[in-house]
């Protein structure tokens, strides 16, 4: 791509972020009056499974100071087991809905959105979790249930591509995929919308290192994707919902802390 193309895009990308209202007084499709975008996704398959609630019975670290002070981003994953409660936990932690306000207006969930629009979707890719097999799932935060896609043939190679080669997210016990339905913020907030987009993505992922950190479970943010790659996984359409970022998750020991170090090894070499 031409260098004044890149320049462009930057610019249009720095526009995103500023906010800036462009002198546009035109009214939102809410403020139309015109019906609003379902709250979530509808299901999928026929096959969902309920998952526990039982989160007390979690090996769990409540100091919010020591969660906040020892979190960090871990690519090293032993490969062990994770079991459903803890991977209930990640999802509830994430999207869970605790209660619907007015009659199906907006949710009130476990992280902050603008307007309680709620743009996100969460699809994951499951490779070692006790009672569930291997593939594709997608999670329905009204019933907080979790539904099997399919099974995926090569799997490992598929996360590789739809990762851009980052081959270390390959020994995670799962592959945490948000996608966006625009609309649901656009409908409130229009051509606004996509600032605030980004900004509650942050929130999601946020509360995924921190449940992680709180039950010994390690994670790293991915936002060097392959999107095409990630939506046609979960048959995404592209426009309307698209991936907006990965998360894996795995299993961590102290012991891997040197090997940890070894992908900031670039830093010695550094002035």
């Amino acid at each position: 791509m031409p260098g004044n193309q890149v320049k462009e895009l930057i610019k249009q990308g720095r526009m995103t972020l500023q906010f800036t209202d462009f002198g546009i007084d035109e009214p939102s499709d809410q403020q139309l009056k015109l019906p609003q975008p379902p709250l979530v996704k509808e299901k999928m398959t026929f096959q969902q499974i309920d998952l526990p609630y039982n989160f007390g019975d979690l090996k769990m670290e409540t100091d919010i100071l020591k969660i906040i002070n020892n979190r960090v981003s871990h690519r090293v994953y032993t490969e062990e087991d994770m079991s459903l409660l803890e991977l209930s936990y990640l999802l509830w932690s994430t999207q869970g809905i605790k209660s619907i306000r007015g009659k199906n207006y907006a949710t009130l969930r476990t992280v902050p959105s603008g307007g309680a629009r709620h743009e996100f979707e969460t699809y994951f890719i499951v490779k070692k979790v006790a009672q569930l097999r291997e593939g594709t799932y997608h999670y329905l935060p009204l019933t907080h249930q979790i539904e099997f896609l399919r099974e995926i043939s090569d799997l490992d190679e598929k996360i590789g591509r739809a990762l851009s080669g980052q081959r270390w997210a390959e020994a995670a016990n799962v592959i945490f995929f948000w996608s966006v339905v625009p609309y649901r913020s656009e409908w409130r907030y229009s051509c606004f919308a996509h600032r605030i987009i980004l900004v509650d993505i942050g929130h999601v992922c946020q509360n995924m290192y921190i449940a992680c950190e709180a039950i010994g479970l390690g994670t790293c943010a991915i936002g060097a994707f392959d999107r095409h790659t990630c939506d046609s996984l979960f048959t995404l359409d592209g426009e309307d919902e698209f991936t907006i970022l990965a998360a894996p998750v795995g299993t961590i020991s102290a012991q891997d802390k040197d090997k940890e170090q070894e992908f900031y090894a670039f830093l010695k070499t550094e002035e």
